[in-house]
């Protein structure tokens, strides 16, 4: 097929690739010159796990190109818009570069042609799309359940590609499309060459779905909701462990054991952060609200999520003084495996201590750069482990970056450190052997 992708953010970048990959031709369209000349480059415009293999032999092969212009819908079978859907300030979802593409592309596209939103939505927003395009161009909601880190493993391991819309016939050419993915996926793994078990590749199958319209638009907010509410409820516990003397990953172990329950997204730590999981929760409960609908359940999610970084603070100040002390953020990221610092619980965390009057030194192997606009500008950013805890009182790991585990920079420091495992991602008897104190979430002190 003859396929254009609009927008070249983490969705739309890992679409392109893995379609030119699975036998298409790809153009990818973004109005930043960055962004097109990155892919032109061969190089992904983020960090993610074996992206850039797959760009660049795309490239190679003359699969996949980047352009600013338009002018490529005009041929296209599929047009897949993947921009982004901010929140506003009230939480709602900002649906401006949505109705912007849909509009440009409706000026473009072929009789027959296919229009995908891969973009999450607010349920309802397809039907206003809908009505900027002829009756020649069908509309299929195709939502994507990939996570940032491990977008390549997620799509080769898929547990279900949904399509809804009202033709049917569009929806089974986006499911076919999908398909050719799943018989690629031994390709895209060579090629991207991430850890995978190709004999458990190919006995695995998901499940391909077609949905009404509304359905595939409230799929997709529904799920991260209500992982962002495992996260919020663990969290919640790790609170009450806190002041018992329980241990939170050993409640939450067992607790997730039960089958009905499941132990995903039960890790407790300083929250959630992100371009999905705040922004579709926060869209979720106001468009729910616009449609005579309270979400009190998921407000309380929301809530309890911003409130963990202060969280730790308190924690933080009933062992340990901050004006005036040294301490060092390790991470930055929202999630390890991601230069993603888009509302980065890690970087609230930092800007908080600076707030108390710490003297904060901050290093991230990948989220530097993208976290530094946010970043408060009396932190320090360090370009490795060893300069960002050389004075360091206190040592918070705030993102579980697999070199922040290795435990060496705590032996690098002179006057052991309090080291707070904000994401609870250290073993706190490995910490203590080493002559430091451990705080974490729900572990106690």
């Amino acid at each position: 097929m003859n396929i254009v992708v609009i927008g070249s953010g983490y969705v739309g970048t890992t679409a392109a690739a893995i379609f030119a990959t699975s036998g298409h031709k790809v153009t990818a369209v973004d109005i930043d010159e960055k962004k097109v000349a990155s892919l032109n480059e061969g190089k992904a415009p983020f960090f993610e796990e074996g992206l850039d293999n797959l760009i660049t032999d795309a490239v190679k092969n003359d699969d996949l190109v980047a352009t600013a212009s338009y002018e490529a819908v005009a041929s296209a079978d599929v047009v897949f818009s993947c921009v982004g859907t901010p929140d506003n300030p009230d939480g709602s979802s900002n649906l401006t570069y949505v109705f912007d593409v849909a509009k440009k592309a409706a000026e473009e596209m072929k009789p027959g042609a296919i229009f995908v939103q891969k973009s999450t939505v607010p349920v309802g927003t397809g039907r206003e799309v809908l009505k900027l395009f002829p009756e020649t161009i069908s509309y299929v909601s195709n939502p994507e359940f990939l996570r940032e880190s491990t977008a390549i493993y997620d799509t080769l391991f898929f547990d279900r590609v949904v399509a809804g819309g009202d033709d049917t016939d569009a929806c089974s050419t986006i499911l076919e499309l999908h398909g050719t993915v799943e018989t690629h996926a031994k390709d895209i793994a060579v090629i991207s060459d991430i850890s995978v078990d190709i004999d458990a590749l190919a006995k695995h199958s998901g499940e391909y779905v077609t949905t009404r319209l509304e359905s595939a638009e409230l799929i997709k907010v529904t799920s991260n909701a209500f992982l962002a509410l495992k996260i919020s409820f663990a969290n919640s516990i790790a609170q009450l462990a806190d002041t018992t003397h329980a241990d939170i990953d050993e409640v939450m172990g067992v607790v997730g054991s039960d089958a009905r329950i499941g132990k995903a997204f039960f890790k407790a730590g300083r929250g959630y952060g992100g371009g999905c999981f705040p922004k579709d929760v926060s869209g979720l409960i106001s468009s729910a609200k616009s449609f005579g609908v309270n979400m009190p359940i998921m407000t309380a999610a929301s809530d309890v999520n911003a409130s963990m970084p202060s969280y730790i603070i308190e924690r933080i100040k009933k062992v340990h003084k901050l004006e005036g002390v040294p301490v060092a953020v390790l991470g930055l990221a929202f999630k390890a495996g991601t230069s993603d610092a888009r509302k980065s619980p890690a970087v609230k965390l930092a800007n908080l201590l600076v707030k108390e009057g710490a003297h904060v030194s901050a290093y991230d192997p990948q989220a530097s750069e993208e976290a530094a606009p946010d970043l408060d500008a009396s932190a320090t950013l360090c370009e490795s482990i060893a300069s960002a805890v050389k004075a360091a009182r206190i040592v918070v790991v705030a993102t579980d970056w697999p070199e922040f585990k290795d435990l060496s920079w705590v032996r690098a420091i002179n006057t052991k450190p309090l080291v707070v495992d904000a994401v609870n991602c250290l073993v706190p008897s490995d910490v203590q052997a080493l002559g430091a104190e451990y705080l974490g979430v729900g572990r106690g002190v």
